[in-house]
């Protein structure tokens, strides 16, 4: 039993931090820690991702003469990579606009901003 939770860890680390994420996105009012909580649930994709690539024993795939052909997915960290660097463009461009949210309404909570549209 032990065992296949070690096994299974990683599964289970993915599986935590995407709840920790989407409770911050559901259960906050606070613009930025909403935006907190998509940027943990990006990191939870992102180990997903390294998580499904991973072969026991396999070796990086930069090698030309490796001795055995058991190597390491380079597609799923060729799409870490590329997700890390879409994370934080979108995160900054995110935190541009609670930025000028705060500066035009003078909140940053959700609820007052809401009243404030109407």
């Amino acid at each position: 039993m032990l065992s296949k939770i070690l096994i299974n860890f990683p599964l289970i680390a993915v599986v935590l931090i995407a709840m920790m994420g989407l409770s911050a996105m559901v259960f906050k009012r606070n613009i930025v820690k909403i935006l907190m909580g998509v940027t943990i649930l990006e990191s939870a994709v992102n180990l997903f991702l390294v998580a499904t690539g991973y072969r026991e024993g396999g070796i990086a795939p930069i090698f030309t003469n490796a001795p055995s052909t058991h190597m390491v997915l380079p597609t799923v960290q060729a799409l870490t990579l590329t997700s890390i660097v879409i994370g934080v463009a979108t995160s900054a461009m995110m935190l541009s606009f609670a930025m000028i949210i705060y500066k035009k309404y003078g909140t940053v909570d959700v609820r007052k901003i809401r009243k404030l549209k109407g």
